[in-house]
């Protein structure tokens, strides 16, 4: 099967859910032209479908290798990595005064989706420069943003994030790396951090390490945490004092290294402040919130990817009759129910993860109520997004049949390295945490009502409106509820509110004028079958605590 880029869609929802017009109405997004936007679709189409997509296969069986001189990545990858910087097409979102193209983030989201539905383990490392671009522009000093955001983005250097710690998972505040100050102005890092992507690779002369640590005396916890600019090779050309320890052997996503890293072996590691002392965590939810609108993307490519293999082999596998005569699976009913299922949650995905990123755009221009909506809507997104890359991925396994849990096919990677997704950049569970616990409480609930008011404005199918409806009232019983009761319905109403949101967005996008038949038909079976799947949350979005601790902790 040969890949294709969702050119067609992207403009669509570019058009229809972003409204991408108005943005481009802006003195600040004036370049977003339609010709443009166009060519920018267009081009990182024919690019990731010549040069990244070929090598994906590679990437899975061959995977990126651990070596004493450091991570190898597989045969091409370099090459097709220079290749992209060479397009320019790592500056698309970068603001112009830093070397960018100034175009608005959701355009920048639409080339990362292609990039990732052609070679998703890849399309990590530009993802990750993404987060390190983000952090420097807001929090950086303007000497590091003159010296490292150009080189970041054009991915002449790339960038990571360097967050968990062994003993230091989802509690940041737990980590050990230190940041000793050396009288000069930098300071001394020393720790080790797991689960770096990208943390080494041969694609690029420099590796821009963003690593969380302490200073001597810091508070405990989140408090004393500090970001720091860690370079893998000193401006001076001397390495810097970092190890690549190991690289994780991983269920999925061989293309992209996931790495031990080792600060300060020979207490040699020289690293920058960033920003100011304890303030990590703001400079760390910069990036996050960004690379979790980021993080849901991938559930779009996976989903993307996985249907297109699948609705192409359903086409070729014949199987059965149907009418009398020897028929393609693609005929039968139940095969064409979970094709149609593929397809309407790869749109509802994709439609609320650029509706979202049209929001960072909104915000950044200054928009108060697009920045409370991006706040609650980047949980969905992250979340919703990355469960229906899992389902799809899945359901794609399924239609293959016996061939699908072969790895030949290619059916299995999508599976595999969709795993991760509900996982990194804060668990799903986290995200409903965060919703329930920070978001639902925004301007004392404005924040959620108006999302309410606004998808309430626009429903007309009965179901939705019903959702919509079951969404306000849980929600709002939520902003009182107890603690533990909270926290056991996040998960649910998160999934309630997220098949709304999607709802609302399917539903606007079928009454546009051009909506081809694949779109209403989509649609129509998204609200039809669906929608009601999400109501049916309601009661255990309702439910209390009680039953989830009845056990005792030893009784599992």
């Amino acid at each position: 099967m040969t890949f294709t880029a969702a050119v067609a869609d992207q403009r669509f929802v570019l058009d229809h859910i972003v409204r991408l017009d108005e943005l481009a109405a802006t003195d600040r997004f004036a370049a977003a032209s339609p010709d443009v936007v166009d060519a920018v679709l267009d081009g990182i189409a024919q690019f990731a479908q010549g040069e990244w997509a070929p090598l994906n296969r590679a990437g899975d069986t061959v995977g990126a290798t651990w070596t004493p001189d450091g991570v190898v990545m597989p045969a091409g990858y370099p090459e097709a990595y220079r290749a992209y910087v060479e397009g320019g097409w790592g500056t698309i979102g970068v603001p112009e005064q830093f070397g960018g193209q100034g175009l608005p983030f959701v355009i920048q989201a639409a080339v990362l989706e292609t990039l990732g539905t052609a070679n998703m383990g890849f399309a990590l490392a530009p993802i990750l420069s993404v987060g390190a671009i983000e952090a420097l522009a807001h929090h950086g000093s303007p000497q590091q943003q003159e010296t490292y955001l150009p080189r970041l983005a054009t991915g002449e250097w790339t960038g990571t994030m360097n967050l968990t710690e062994p003993q230091a998972g989802s509690d940041v505040g737990a980590l050990r790396t230190t940041a000793t100050p050396r009288g000069d102005g930098t300071f001394s890092i020393k720790g080790t951090k797991i689960y770096i992507s990208f943390g080494d690779h041969d694609m690029a002369e420099n590796i821009v390490h963003l690593v969380l640590a302490r200073t001597p005396g810091a508070p405990a916890g989140t408090r004393g945490i500090s970001l720091f600019l860690v370079p893998k090779v000193r401006l001076d050309g001397t390495p810097n004092d970092v190890r690549v320890v190991s690289i994780e052997h991983k269920m999925g996503l061989h293309a992209s290294p996931t790495c031990v890293l080792s600060f300060g072996d020979h207490d040699d590691c020289l690293g920058e402040l960033i920003g100011a002392e304890y303030g990590g965590m703001r400079a760390m939810f910069t990036m996050m919130n960004n690379a979790r609108l980021n993080v849901g993307l991938q559930g779009v490519q996976v989903a993307e990817g996985a249907t297109q293999k699948a609705a192409a082999y359903a086409r070729e596998r014949v199987q059965g009759a149907r009418d009398g005569r020897p028929a393609a699976i693609v005929e039968h009913a139940d095969v064409r129910r979970m094709l149609l299922r593929m397809k309407a949650q790869t749109l509802a995905a994709r439609a609320l993860v650029y509706y979202a990123c049209g929001m960072v755009d909104r915000a950044g221009l200054g928009d108060a109520k697009a920045k409370e909506r991006l706040e609650i809507m980047t949980p969905l997104a992250k979340a919703h997004a990355t469960d229906l890359g899992n389902e799809v991925a899945s359901i794609g396994v399924q239609i293959h049949g016996g061939m699908g849990y072969v790895e030949e096919t290619g059916a299995a990677q999508f599976f595999r390295d969709a795993r991760i997704t509900p996982i990194y950049e804060g668990t799903n569970g986290i995200q409903a945490a965060d919703l329930v616990g920070r978001k639902l409480a925004m301007s004392n609930g404005g924040a959620f009502a108006d999302l309410i008011a606004d998808m309430r404005a626009e429903a007309q199918h009965p179901r939705l409106v019903k959702l919509i409806d079951a969404c306000e009232s849980v929600g709002r019983r939520l902003q009182t509820a107890e603690s533990d009761d909270r926290q056991a319905a996040s998960y649910p109403f998160l999934t309630m509110l997220s098949v709304a949101s999607c709802g609302w967005l399917m539903e606007r996008s079928a009454r546009v004028d051009g909506a081809d038949a694949v779109r209403k038909t989509a649609a129509a079976f998204y609200l039809d079958q669906l929608v009601p799947e999400a109501l049916g949350l309601e009661a255990a979005a309702n439910a209390p605590a009680k039953v989830l601790y009845d056990l005792p902790a030893d009784a599992f």
